[in-house]
């Protein structure tokens, strides 16, 4: 059974969120407050579109985006306003996890392939509004997006014979019984539109009417009751918070079973405050949740390890860790570069050795070492452009593509980071 996912949207332009496409009505003057709010609610996904018509309202709604994927724990995808490559770049260097392209605009067959030649199938989403557009072009879409958001209400069992994309409704209705019968279709992957994105809706509680109704809603499932791990003294049991990025560890704090139950419930850290003798959710009154990524029990079950997205500082006095006052030894930074590296490298070696229908990277190696050449001598010469301008933003991004495409070919000609580690040692 699939996992089905909530996905409330927000529509932009000119900087604040409007209710719908055809209704420009304000909505938030703040949108990052509104995509917030969603995320914290237990939204699973956001699905924004710029509404912009301008370059000029488009670049706004793309620094806003940079905001909101920063503010937000959940995965961000967007689209409107994309004409060109360059548009579907900036998004994606914005930090959002899919790019939507319209099929209704001219171009977009171009786009598309393009799009995902240049960053993989993976990132790009199709917007459908009707059949004949999926019927005429299925095989373009199915080869080159992950996809498909459909904008209308449609008859689900067409669109399960058509294809076998996962697919995202995004409706106008807000008759519950509709949003239930789109969610049960095995082919959909979530709902969005206005029912959804109703700011007083309780995300959690909906999905426990879900779940009533057999459809599995995307949460956490612990494999062992807290009834199964050994508690201290005090019935409770200490809880090692890790940044699941770096590995650094950020703070120890207590659970007992209703704090348990309830993380594993909403996907946020709560923990049993000794001190207050009740219940506290990381990031309640400061804004710095954490959202679970794993938990982990250790082998004599009496401590749990969460990995987590840690957002803003994890110490009430401001530092990124509550482990930062060094008693004895030496204090080594824990966010070594070299793990990041190797991680990506590791993920890279693995593709070579496992190859993944639609990854960019499989691409790369299929095409071989020319390909490869051509594509981090393109890289090179982006490095050297936006080191030109003078937002040094898009130079990390150009930095961060050209040591992927990099990497891509020390995997290809046999070259570890051991291998060059080892040469910079010997210079040094």
């Amino acid at each position: 059974m699939s996992y089905k996912r909530i996905i409330p949207c927000i529509f932009l332009l000119q900087g604040k969120a409007v209710r719908w496409f055809d209704d420009r009505e304000l909505l938030s003057e703040d949108a990052i407050a509104l995509a917030k709010h969603y995320s914290d609610q237990g939204a699973d996904e956001l699905l924004v579109f710029d509404l912009s018509d301008s370059d000029e309202d488009h670049e706004e709604s793309i620094d806003l985006l940079r905001k909101i994927t920063k503010f937000v724990g959940i995965p961000v995808v967007a689209g409107g306003n994309i004409k060109r490559l360059e548009d579907v770049k900036k998004m994606l260097y914005a930090g959002v996890k899919r790019v939507v392209l319209n099929f209704s605009r001219t171009g977009a067959v171009k786009l598309i392939q393009e799009a995902a030649g240049r960053f993989g199938k993976e990132k790009i989403a199709a917007s459908l509004n009707d059949f004949d557009t999926l019927f005429k072009h299925q095989h373009l879409i199915e080869q080159n997006s992950s996809e498909i958001i459909f904008m209308h209400r449609l008859d689900l069992n067409s669109v399960m014979t058509l294809t076998e994309i996962p697919y995202v409704i995004v409706t106008d209705t807000m008759e519950e019984s509709e949003i239930f019968r789109i969610l049960k279709s095995p082919g959909a992957r979530g709902i969005s539109g206005k029912f959804v994105s109703n700011e007083e809706m309780d995300y959690h509680k909906f999905k426990e009417l879900c779940r009533d109704r057999g459809i599995q809603m995307t949460s956490f499932e612990s494999v062992l009751d807290f009834s199964n791990f050994k508690l201290n003294s005090d019935g409770l049991i200490p809880v090692v918070a890790q940044n699941y990025k770096t590995g650094e560890v950020l703070m120890l704090a207590y659970m007992n079973a209703e704090a348990f139950d309830r993380t594993v419930k909403t996907g946020k850290m709560t923990y049993y405050s000794r001190s207050r003798q009740s219940l506290w959710t990381k990031g309640e009154t400061s804004g710095h949740f954490q959202y679970v990524k794993s938990l982990t029990i250790d082998c004599d079950k009496d401590t749990l390890l969460a990995k987590v997205e840690q957002i803003g500082p994890a110490c009430h006095t401001g530092s990124p860790t509550c482990f930062f006052q060094t008693i004895a030894g030496t204090d080594y930074d824990e966010t070594n570069p070299l793990e990041i590296f190797q991680s990506v490298y590791d993920t890279i070696l693995d593709r070579k050795k496992h190859p993944k229908e639609g990854s960019y990277t499989n691409y790369l190696f299929d095409k071989g070492i020319d390909k490869i050449l051509k594509k981090v001598g393109e890289e090179a010469a982006e490095v050297i452009i936006a080191a030109k301008n003078p937002n040094t933003e898009e130079l990390k991004y150009e930095l961060a593509d050209f040591l992927y495409h990099a990497m891509v070919l020390m995997a290809e000609r046999g070259l570890t980071w051991d291998d060059i580690i080892r040469e910079l040692s010997d210079r040094h």
